[in-house]
């Protein structure tokens, strides 16, 4: 089954768990990839305890937080029962909550600028503590959005790299909500390549599908999961 005919993913905790992963199965046989090369991030903000608590029983290991302060909130007490939990935060950071993203999450996918670099810096320093980091590019040069121009990723990527001495594990992108997503991981894709990355955050619930066809390893859905917020 492909994006242009699959039924849309909907519902509520484990039964819709289980649909989001059959359909992230039909899609890695349809792009001929391994399933085991696409993670589910299961986005959870705004969500409670007591609504990811199921989801975690049914399985699912890797979480999406959008702020760090929500995320501080809820996940302390959940990870000290289920210590295998994993937390990626996909929303901006902002540099004064650097100490605390790196402390508390496995994966910051909102890397953008250099003031963020330079306090990641720090803190991963300083916390012996290594977030799989991901630069967030706006493909969509949305004046709005967060991320980097698609024009200035390699030298943002060199920056990285050679003044702050970050490693960038992979990209991350949001497509303009009006726009068809395939340009954008393509786009994405392609910068990732061009700069020897292989990890890229790309699909959310609508399009997950579409990101995995154009080489996505981390897909971050949230409604089809949770249920609308």
């Amino acid at each position: 089954m492909t994006e242009a005919n699959a039924a849309p993913v909907t519902g509520h905790s484990p039964n819709a768990l289980a649909a989001v992963e059959a359909e992230i199965a039909r899609a890695c046989k349809d792009a001929r990839r391994d399933r085991a090369s696409v993670t589910l991030i299961a986005v959870s903000k705004t969500f409670d305890a007591d609504a990811i608590t199921p989801v975690i029983a049914a399985g699912q290991r890797v979480f999406g937080e959008n702020r760090v302060q929500e995320a501080k909130g809820k996940w302390p007490a959940l990870t000290s029962v289920y210590p295998d939990i994993a937390l990626h935060l996909i929303g901006p950071l902002q540099s004064n909550k650097a100490k605390e993203a790196v402390a508390l999450f496995d994966a910051i996918h909102s890397v953008d600028r250099p003031s963020i670099c330079q306090a990641l810096a720090k803190e991963i320093e300083s916390q012996k503590k290594h977030p799989q980091l991901f630069v967030q590019i706006n493909t969509g040069e949305e004046p709005q959005k967060a991320g980097v121009a698609p024009g200035e990723a390699d030298a943002f990527l060199a920056s990285c790299r050679d003044t702050y001495g970050l490693t960038i594990s992979g990209l991350m992108c949001i497509p303009p909500v009006d726009e068809p997503p395939a340009a954008h991981f393509a786009l994405t894709a392609k910068i990732a390549a061009r700069n020897g990355l292989t990890n890229l955050s790309m699909g959310m619930s609508a399009d997950f599908a579409t990101a995995i066809m154009l080489g996505a390893t981390h897909v971050r859905v949230g409604s089809a999961i949770f249920g609308h917020r």
